[in-house]
């Protein structure tokens, strides 16, 4: 077993650990969590040896082998399957025995050895790792050093799996996985055998790949048994019992039990009326947890909005003479929120880089509406920032009317202390400067949002954070995040690209998520010919199909928010009725006026509502045929 005794560690003036005590056993499959900057990449640079406590002893087994993902590898030309295969040191060994000997008894027992150790089927292991991350066949004997950044961690993630550890560290080893690779490692990670401590925020991830979670906090560790969200229930009881149940997610709670309130006795949107009730009770579980948290975040709403913001008709989608995406055709209404699904490489970051600005269509329209900003976040923003000048003083100047004391509380909701503010951007984290690009366009009032990955290096008090941002926030949401916790949360729309082309997916995530496990485990399948069609003409259908299904929920989510902005109308004017003031101050013409109105508005909601209810029974006919 790993034992931790008495661990006392300092970082500067900051002190990490006191005192910190832990066990792990071996065939346990833990979560280290916390919130950034409490300790967790630090935790696993002691274990490995790579810094040295001031007080206390870390041990473990002399012949326990420790496999680790590294986060920085220098460049090399070996070949992407070799690198992988180093992970297995004493294979690697082995096999430099073997070619350093001559003595014919000395090598059949080196070949022994080679055989035990699984040295004939290695190559075959490294590969399966490799695709199952996500590389092509033609990818496997690519240099190290032609990969992009990316691709270089996904490499340093396979060769930590190749190892055959007893113990084996994962920092963040989903950040740059999409959602296949993900479910693969997933699956990976449950059939390890050996004592597993990982590094994530991705809460389905770690549901689905731990049974104990150690919590960092207050500079010492907290063992819990099961999965994150047992954990989250086991938190918030003990929060409980502390404070009074907080209110922090009234807005989304109340959004959320207004549309269950209001359609609970309508068969015909059972379905949605269910699956808003279970995030109900998902949130309610979690609700202790943001007690605990200091962030207090919020996304400015704009001030003018076109409708619709965007849409794009035949659009081709490239670079240079290599086009991505072919024949590309959505719009992007006011208040949606839309999420983008797809492979690594199929062309989501391509979509949204046109919807920004920053790649032009090869062929066809993109028009943008007279009120249509964007705040658009990607990654290679936080490299992009000015590495010499202050949170403060960068905050100040976009927010120029902004008080001191306004600019400090606003960048405080965000996770900045004083200190932080005034350090130069250089020196903070990478989930540091990811939350101080969020809070710059949280404060330019965007009509949309284009988020690109924006979870990536959040702890999970700040995905949480964002989720409650989000789902307030009156403008338009368009995401790519792997993070299906999050997803789930503040998604209803979804976009799917495969195969050079766009989709709507008319299903939840979970049915999507279901559906890419199921392909997978049948992917080397043949497809049997259905109703006399051939593999083609199955295509087409399936195709025609979709996009009738698409053209519906469409039109049902429309109908939907004219359904709310007139029943919101209604609402005024009978609140204005209601009021005694009104018939002693109107003159009668305006009575009369306020009155025809209020009746005209009734007629628009009872005739929206029954166009609403034929399509959402149309909708699930095709759905179920």
């Amino acid at each position: 077993m790993l034992q931790v005794q008495n661990l006392t560690f300092e970082r500067g003036e900051d002190l990490l650990f006191a005192g910190l005590n832990l066990v792990v056993y071996p065939g346990q499959k833990a979560a280290i969590v916390g919130r950034n900057g409490v300790g967790k990449s630090t935790l696993f640079n002691l274990i490995l040896g790579k810094l040295e406590a001031s007080q206390g002893d870390i041990d473990f087994p002399s012949d326990w082998q420790v496999g680790y993902m590294a986060q920085e590898v220098e460049a090399t030309d070996r070949p992407a399957i070799e690198f992988v295969m180093d992970g297995h040191s004493a294979l690697r060994q082995v096999e430099a025995n073997i070619a350093a000997t001559e003595e014919p008894q000395k090598l059949a027992a080196l070949y022994s050895d080679l055989e035990d150790l699984g040295g004939y089927q290695a190559r075959a292991r490294a590969g399966e790792i490799l695709y199952g991350l996500g590389f092509a066949p033609d990818q496997v004997d690519q240099p190290y050093r032609s990969f992009s950044g990316g691709w270089r961690i996904r490499l340093n993630l396979a060769q930590a799996l190749m190892s055959p550890a007893d113990l084996l560290l994962l920092d963040e080893p989903t950040n740059h996985l999409d959602l296949e690779a993900i479910l693969w490692l997933e699956n990976w990670l449950r059939q390890f055998q050996g004592a597993l401590l990982i590094i994530a925020h991705d809460r389905a991830f770690l549901d689905n790949t731990v049974d104990h979670v150690l919590h960092l906090s207050g500079e010492q560790a907290r063992f819990y048994r099961g999965n994150y969200s047992a954990f989250e229930r086991l938190r918030s009881e003990e929060l409980e019992r502390q404070q009074a149940m907080a209110s922090k997610q009234q807005a989304q709670v109340a959004h959320i039990q207004q549309f269950v309130d209001r359609f609970r006795a309508k068969a015909s949107k059972a379905k949605q009326v269910q699956s808003r009730i279970k995030a109900l009770e998902k949130m309610s579980a979690q609700t202790m947890l943001h007690i605990d948290s200091d962030y207090r975040v919020s996304f400015s709403d704009p001030e003018k909005v076109s409708n619709p913001l965007f849409s794009f008709r035949n659009l081709n989608l490239g670079y240079g003479s290599a086009t991505i995406l072919r024949d590309v055709g959505q719009t992007i209404l006011p208040g949606a929120r839309i999420g983008v699904l797809g492979a690594n490489g199929a062309g989501k970051s391509t979509l949204l880089k046109a919807i920004v600005g920053d790649l032009e269509p090869q062929q066809g329209e993109l028009q943008r509406g007279n009120h249509a900003p964007i705040g658009y976040f990607a990654q290679h923003q936080l490299e992009a920032l000015d590495s010499n000048n202050t949170a403060f003083a960068a905050m100040s100047e976009l927010r120029q009317d902004f008080s001191e004391q306004q600019c400090r509380d606003y960048l405080g909701g965000w996770g900045f202390d004083s200190r932080m503010i005034a350090r130069p951007i250089r020196s903070l984290s990478g989930g540091e400067k990811a939350r101080f690009v969020m809070a710059q366009l949280a404060a330019e009032k965007p009509a949309l949002l284009v988020l690109d990955e924006p979870t990536n290096h959040l702890d999970l008090d700040m995905r949480d954070a964002l989720a409650l941002a989000l789902g307030a926030y009156a403008g338009a949401v368009l995401i790519v995040a792997h993070d299906r916790d999050l997803l789930e949360k503040i998604v209803d729309e979804l976009w799917v690209i495969q195969d050079g082309s766009l989709q709507t997916f008319t299903g939840d995530l979970a049915e999507y998520t279901a559906g890419r496990l199921s392909m997978s485990s049948t992917n080397d399948t043949a497809e049997e010919p259905e109703n006399g069609l051939s593999k083609k003409d199955l295509r087409r259908e399936r195709a025609a199909s979709r996009e009738a299904l698409a053209h519906l929920g469409k039109q049902v989510k429309r109908l939907e928010k004219e359904l709310e902005r007139e029943t919101q109308t209604l609402q005024t004017i009978e609140g204005t009725l209601a009021d005694e003031k009104t018939y002693s101050e109107l003159s009668p013409e305006d009575l009369n006026s306020l009155l025809a109105k209020a009746g005209k508005t009734r007629q628009n909601v009872e005739a929206i509502e029954e166009k609403w209810l034929a399509a959402v029974e149309e909708l699930e006919s095709q759905e179920n045929a």
